[in-house]
């Protein structure tokens, strides 16, 4: 499947212009978010293609994304992460390269920093204040030409993820799916199925024709890939979600789901990568980068 363009239209004033960009290959959801006044322009959660059978990266999405904005006369101004993921390789650091944007991702990286500093055992391997620009923490606010952006701490997938609302526009990466598809799994390290259920109760708190943009789809039952839903869609129809959930009762659906759930095929390479904004390790004395796969630890 070729990656697919969709244009979800500012709906008035204080509302950008958004594109998503499905990456077939991880199945993610990466976005341009534009304010139609100043044409100045984020990307949000860029995707570094990676092959793991022979560990080849390439950055054919990203370029795709950059060529989309040159064709809407956008200007980047942004270059933006919800977490460090773990399902793909990011592009921040090339895109930063590519654009002179200042890159961003949330402050608690730096915890997550830590911990996979361990599970690496590769101790001060990871500087997150130098290879990103800004570290957003909850209550930060910024601008994308006049549309002012929030950032909302919002973990449970990972302990660090952020969203990010712009107007009538929110990135929620992996706490909502599309509803038919629920919500994200939250056992990763430092994920918690408690800190998951808050983060969607608050994001749904948000005004009923809020649009919600998710990380990640799959194309459920063969349909098309779908990312984009209103908080009046998630509450109608969410299959977590919808009607009068309790947090127990949701809690317990996840955790179980979770147990079921295999790592992601990229999650151990992607890690080491995404925690220095998407640059690979240093090349060693024969020139030659090695990722560092932890045995028998997950």
């Amino acid at each position: 499947m070729k990656n697919i363009v969709r244009y979800s239209p500012s709906t008035g004033a204080g509302s950008p212009d958004v594109w998503g960009i499905y990456e077939a290959d991880t199945g993610s959801i990466q976005y341009i978010v534009a304010d139609p006044q100043t044409r100045e322009a984020a990307l949000v959660d860029v995707v570094q293609n990676f092959d793991p059978r022979s560990a080849k990266t390439d950055f054919s999405s990203a370029d795709q994304v950059l060529a989309l904005a040159k064709e809407n006369n956008l200007k980047i101004t942004w270059v933006l992460d919800t977490h460090p993921h773990a399902d793909h390789l990011m592009a921040s650091w090339y895109l930063k390269e590519q654009t002179n944007a200042p890159n961003g991702i949330g402050e608690k990286v730096c915890e997550i920093a830590e911990l996979w500093s361990d599970y690496y055992h590769l101790p001060n391997a990871f500087e997150p204040t130098t290879d990103f620009d800004y570290l957003f923490k909850e209550g930060d606010s910024f601008k994308i030409g006049e549309l002012e952006v929030n950032v909302w701490l919002s973990p449970g997938h990972t302990l660090g993820s952020i969203t990010y609302i712009v107007g009538d526009a929110a990135f929620v990466h992996d706490t909502f799916m599309y509803p038919d598809s629920g919500t994200s799994r939250a056992d990763f390290p430092g994920g918690s199925s408690k800190d998951l259920w808050d983060s969607l109760q608050r994001i749904l708190a948000l005004p009923e024709n809020t649009r919600l943009f998710v990380g990640h789809d799959y194309g459920k039952g063969g349909r098309d890939p779908q990312w984009e839903a209103t908080v009046a869609q998630h509450k109608a129809s969410n299959i977590h979600l919808a009607g009068s959930v309790s947090e127990a009762a949701y809690r317990e659906q996840r955790d179980e789901r979770d147990a079921t759930l295999a790592l992601p095929d990229r999650m151990l390479h992607a890690l080491q990568v995404n925690l220095r904004a998407g640059k690979l390790p240093e090349p060693e004395a024969d020139g030659h980068r090695y990722f560092k796969i932890p045995a028998n630890k997950f």
